[in-house]
């Protein structure tokens, strides 16, 4: 045996030696004992008793491999007669980099140097060191779907106490499923890495469809079928791809259109097992989903985005079902749908996809509690409703809008109206409703007219689980966010009068035939009412009060005084119902008036009020429109009468009553009209439809009166009054009494001496 090698032999024995040599002195070992040094470091990898051992062994072939090709790379002179061949490379850019390689060898111990090789020697040794790895790499290991479930023990350090005491092994590695699952997850890490960095150039490659086609056959089965590791590293997969590239215009529509059918098929597929890991993988999803929207929202067209919106809602159904009472048992929603509502304002219509705002603001509706037809009573029934569409309309838009069947199931029952009768819950309907005021509120002007009526019936739905959650926020927040929707739309519709109008009449009637069923039914039926005793604290029964005033503002002083565009038997509807909210206090009996509590009397009167406001002119002057005085002449009438209702009951209650005490409430109520009517003030338009003699009407106008002319019709009231037995109403009939002679200009007229 040569003197050489075997003296190498020698000094690879030791694995500190093996180290020196094969870091520091691979330049200077000769060519001929070199398989050695790398038959030896093969040999220190593959042993079993110490794993650091034959980690610092992989590391030296790793090394061994730099260091040989680097000799192909930059081709080596020859040198001292040895025949050794010039493998020179023509690339600049090549060029360039071997300088800065080499200038870190020189720094890492490498000499100018290298072995006294040819090339033919030098593929013979990488083929060796490649042989090495491969054989390490061959993973003994079982498959991962046959993997052992079973955990491990670690290696025995010694004992205590009698006991052994084994080393300890982190639990996400101490079984041979684990390990692969941790496998599984840095393949796909390194998949991820090199297609956001590689990617258009990857694409450029004549098979890379081919190998594209699956990557995706492999996502999915590990989303499905891995871990929950696997499965979220198999959607970072896909998820950073798109995100690094769609922005940058690198990512066709053929590739984003595969990753969200990977997306879809999960979701579908996903019903058929559950669990914490299943819901953080759907959560996992749909947060994809609305980041992939916002990235590439650009390349979405109408059909794409409805498939889109078909996604998201598969997995909320699928959640709704599983979950039917998770609200009840843990207080909160659950999560995938807390999801759902996190990435809904991500998902709105961009600007190119405007006419899909209807679609996107009906499928939201499907998420709020159905309607219920008892909960409106039968005495405060409205003698007119609405026959408006049922809510849900944009469940058949879904099926017309999709490509095709094969891209989507557009005959699943999730998208039916019917199906989603078990879905909502009161806590995910109050996170729900400010969100969807908020986007309806961006909606473009057209879009929003044609999802409008749905808006309002489907908050009128939520402002009516007042019956059965009182204490609740949910119908709080609906008259809220019902209240915001009007104002704009009245404050809008004020701004652009006379402009022209690119919203058809008829849809624009039945958002007007919808609200006033909103309010008919909420002011009729909910609001003003007496309540069991002790139901409510008194700081809640305030706040109540307060919200149910500031229901009665807006219907009274935003809307009914603004240029609204309903037609004239929307206007008398509304104003209609105020006055039945006002009827309350006077329709009942005398001897059950005092057992009305405090808060039911003042909404009472504060929808008398509202009348009194409508019908009058007072401060309004430069404000008096053609939609304000139609108001008017209906809110006249309408207030005359029931005035003149009020003033009759008194008297008839009076006499009955005889010597007892009138009750507080009924007395206030007559005061509070007698002193209303002496402020009233009408306009020359509302002039027009009191029923008063022609000469009477005649002979006001050409004297140009004080503007109380309405006292006329309830004069026969007044004179009835003046035997009343409370001073204040006589006092104040007297008071209406001189009004009318200056009406009359009585004043005028001096009898001859």
């Amino acid at each position: 045996m040569d003197s050489k090698l075997l003296m190498y032999k020698i000094l690879l024995a030791d694995l500190e030696s093996l180290r020196v040599i094969m870091n520091d002195g691979l330049s200077s070992i000769p060519a001929d004992c070199l398989h050695v040094c790398i038959d030896v470091t093969g040999a220190y990898s593959a042993q079993n008793t110490e794993l650091n051992i034959s980690l610092t062994a992989v590391g030296l072939l790793w090394t061994t491999t730099d260091f040989i090709a680097k000799g192909l790379l930059y081709g080596l002179k020859e040198e001292n007669g040895t025949g050794i061949l010039d493998v020179q490379s023509t690339s600049k850019q090549m060029e360039d980099v071997n300088r800065e390689e080499e200038a870190a060898n020189s720094m890492n111990g490498f000499s100018d140097q290298a072995p006294l090789i040819n090339v033919v020697d030098r593929d013979k040794l990488l083929f060796s060191v490649f042989s090495l790895l491969q054989k390490l790499g061959a993973d003994g290991r079982p498959e991962a779907a046959t993997s052992s479930k079973d955990e491990w023990q670690g290696k025995e350090l010694g004992t205590r106490g009698g006991k052994a005491v084994h080393m300890l092994i982190h639990h996400s590695r101490n079984t041979a499923q684990k390990q692969w699952d941790e496998t599984l997850v840095l393949v796909m890490g390194g998949i991820a890495r090199l297609l956001r960095s590689f990617f258009p150039f990857l694409r450029s490659l004549r098979n890379f469809w081919s190998g594209w086609e699956s990557l995706l056959l492999s996502v999915k089965s590990s989303i499905l079928h891995g871990s929950k590791e696997v499965s979220l590293a198999a959607i970072n997969c896909l998820q950073s791809t798109v995100i690094s590239h769609s922005p940058k215009g690198n990512l066709p529509m053929d590739y984003l259109k595969s990753v969200l059918e990977v997306y879809e098929l999960v979701l579908q597929s996903s019903k058929n097992y559950g669990g914490n890991a299943a819901s953080k993988v759907k959560q996992e999803i749909l947060h994809g989903l609305g980041e992939l929207y916002v990235q590439a929202q650009g390349m979405f067209d109408n059909g794409m985005y409805t498939r889109l919106l078909v996604v998201v809602h598969t997995a909320f159904k699928q959640d709704s079902t599983t979950n039917n009472n998770f609200e009840a048992e843990f207080g909160h929603v659950p999560p995938l749908q807390r999801t759902v509502l996190e990435i809904l304002p991500l998902l709105h219509p961009a600007g190119h996809l405007s006419s899909m705002w209807s679609l996107f603001l009906g499928e939201i509706l499907q998420y709020l509690p159905i309607s219920d037809s008892s909960l409106q009573s039968a005495e405060d029934k409205p003698e007119k409703t609405s026959t408006g569409h049922h809510v849900h309309g944009s469940n058949k838009m879904i099926k017309h809008q999709m490509p095709d069947s094969s891209s989507a199931n557009t005959e699943d029952p999730s998208l039916s109206s019917g199906t989603m009768a078990s879905i909502p819950g009161y806590l995910l309907a109050e996170k729900l409703v400010p969100v969807l005021v908020d986007l309806f509120l961006q909606a473009p002007a057209l879009e929003k007219c044609t999802i409008f009526p749905e808006i309002v019936r489907g908050l009128a739905r939520c402002m009516t689980t007042r019956r059965d959650s009182p204490e609740g926020s949910l119908w709080r927040l609906a008259v809220e966010g019902f209240n915001r929707v009007l104002v704009d739309d009245t404050s809008k519709l004020t701004a652009t009068r006379g402009s022209d109008q690119i919203i058809g009449k008829p849809s624009r009637i039945r958002l007007w035939k919808e609200v006033a069923d909103v309010y008919e039914i909420f002011l009729l039926g909910y609001c003003g009412r007496a309540l069991p005793p002790n139901s409510l604290s008194t700081s809640t029964l305030a706040a109540d009060e307060s919200l149910e005033m500031n229901v009665l503002d807006i219907l009274g002083d935003k809307i009914l005084k603004s240029q609204i565009d309903a037609p004239p038997d929307i206007l008398q509807r509304l104003v209609s119902t105020l006055d039945r909210c006002a009827s309350r206090t006077c329709s009942l009996p005398v001897e059950t008036v005092e057992l009305m509590p405090s808060h039911c009397s003042r909404f009472s009167l504060a929808c008398l009020q509202k009348l009194f406001l409508l019908s009058s002119c007072n401060d309004e002057i430069c404000g008096w429109n053609l939609a304000r005085s139609e108001v008017s002449k209906i809110s006249i009438m309408i207030l005359l009468t029931r005035c003149d209702y009020i003033l009759k009951k008194f008297l008839i209650d009076e006499n009955e009553l005889g010597d007892r005490r009138f009750p507080a409430a009924r007395l206030d109520e007559v005061i509070f009209v007698l002193e209303g009517l002496a402020r009233l003030v009408v306009h020359s338009d509302t002039v027009s439809v009191l029923p008063l003699h022609p000469y009477l009407k005649g002979g006001l106008a050409k004297e140009n009166g004080d503007k109380r002319p309405h006292l006329f019709i309830l004069f026969q009231s007044f004179c009835e009054l003046v035997i009343s037995r409370e001073r204040k109403v006589r006092e104040l009939v007297q008071v209406l009494l001189k009004f009318i002679s200056t009406e009359l200009a009585l004043e005028k007229i001096k009898l001859a001496s």
